[in-house]
Order: structure tokens, then sequence, then C-alpha cells
């Protein structure tokens, strides 16, 4: 899976292989048509359409689940995910945050 791009367009999602741009996989929305929004989150696709979100296997296009989001209307969406950073930049963001508190409590002291 590490060797997959993943494109959205017009409904539908595409994985190419990276190195060659190869197309793997493809799928197309069921429901809803329009604009799509992507998020890799850890070992899951998740595919917005208009407001319909799907969760896909990155690995091979199948789908893992689907919610239609009843009552939140349509339109482009957001998404957002803890899963979706990668340790080592969630470490590296810990660590500043520590690196700034000490020293604005040194700074804080020395007044």
């Amino acid at each position: 899976m590490d060797k997959l791009i993943f494109i959205g367009f017009n409904s539908q999602v595409v994985a190419l292989h990276r190195d060659t741009g190869e197309l793997v996989w493809k799928w197309k929305s069921p429901k809803g048509s329009g604009y799509v929004t992507l998020l890799l989150d850890g070992d899951r696709l998740i595919v917005s359409v208009v407001g319909y979100t799907y969760c896909l296997d990155p690995a091979n296009g199948n789908e893992v689940w689907f919610n239609a989001l009843p009552g939140f209307g349509t339109g482009v969406a957001s998404l957002a995910s803890v899963r979706g950073c990668s340790q080592p930049v969630l470490d590296a963001a810990a660590q500043d945050a520590q690196q700034a508190a000490a020293h604005a409590a040194t700074a804080g002291g020395a007044m």
C-alpha cells in the first residue's frame, strides 16, 4: 500500500502506482455526484462525495462502510483525523510544545 497515490474526481477515486503511474484500482460512488474529498486515515481511505461518506480499503478500493449522514446537507466536506498524521510528526509537535513551555517558564523566571 505504500506505493499507491489516490486521486479523487467526478465522484470517482483511483489508485495509481506511485512509481509507474499504472492504474491499480478504481471506485465510483454509487450515490451522489460531484467533488471528491479524500483522507488517508492509516489503513482506511475516507471518501466524501457531496456529503455521502465512505470508508474504502486503500489496498484494493473495496468499500468497508458507508454513511449517508442524513440531515447534514450536501456539499464539499472537510476531513481530518489524528490517525491521518504520522507518529513522528505528532512526536515532533509534542517536543516543540514542551520546548516552548520550558522556554516560556525560563524567560518568565528571568524577569
